[in-house]
């Protein structure tokens, strides 16, 4: 399932967004200016965000330069916008893609595509953080060099908190990202073990984790960068 942020605060285009781009593999999240948008992305995961540059809170773009220091997901700036400066400086900011308005649906599908398979492989090449060496497209964990198994739920709960590194993400969006199978129930308990499994598996001292740490209240973070 594709998590999606739409940040537009012309409620009729974000809700065009929605019907042009819906299907079984993506769920919407809408925020209509910066201020609700900081909220969702700190209490969920995204795999895409479609970005308005003129909200009423302030400049798009701020929020994009705030994005890239945290997040590693592909951002679609959408504006009105269409000067070269402008266009520039998005792609300077980090921006995946820039489509200026008005614009085709079609067209926007069809980018919006292409970056989501962009995002799928941003973690396919071998990752290094500290002591480790994780390849999720080879399936092979290691630290200290030395081989670590890992289970196909273990693996999923990983790639999310890596991909989030820094930001906290809630059990249920946890949940609701790992457990992906259509199950209408998930066992309260499912990620709680999970956690604690790859607590055993990664840190030294699985009590005091250094690496998947709790927020208290709110879920889980992968705390170094």
């Amino acid at each position: 399932m594709n998590h999606i942020l739409i940040v537009e605060d012309d409620i009729a285009l974000s809700n065009g967004i929605v019907l042009a781009l819906k299907d079984d593999n993506c769920s919407f999240i809408q925020a209509y200016d910066i201020s609700a948008a900081k909220r969702q992305m700190n209490s969920n995961s995204f795999d895409l965000v479609i970005l308005d540059i003129n909200l009423p809170d302030g400049n798009g773009l701020d929020l994009l330069a705030d994005v890239r220091k945290k997040f590693v997901l592909p951002v679609i700036v959408l504006t009105a916008n269409d000067m070269e400066t402008d266009i520039v400086t998005g792609f300077e900011l980090g921006a995946d893609d820039y489509i200026t308005k008005p614009f085709s649906l079609m067209v926007l599908r069809a980018r919006v595509a292409v970056q989501l398979r962009k995002g799928r492989q941003r973690l396919s090449e071998t990752l290094q953080i500290d002591k480790f060496s994780f390849s999720f497209e080879k399936m092979e964990f290691l630290r200290d060099g030395k081989l670590i198994e890992l289970s196909k739920t273990e693996q999923k709960l990983l790639r999310v908190l890596i991909e989030n590194k820094g930001n906290t993400i809630s059990r249920a969006d946890l949940v609701d990202r790992v457990w992906t199978d259509g199950a209408a129930y998930v066992d309260e308990n499912a990620l709680s073990v999970t956690i604690k499994r790859l607590r055993d598996k990664l840190e030294d001292v699985p009590s005091a984790p250094r690496y998947i740490k709790t927020v208290y209240g709110l879920g889980y973070t992968w705390a170094v960068r």
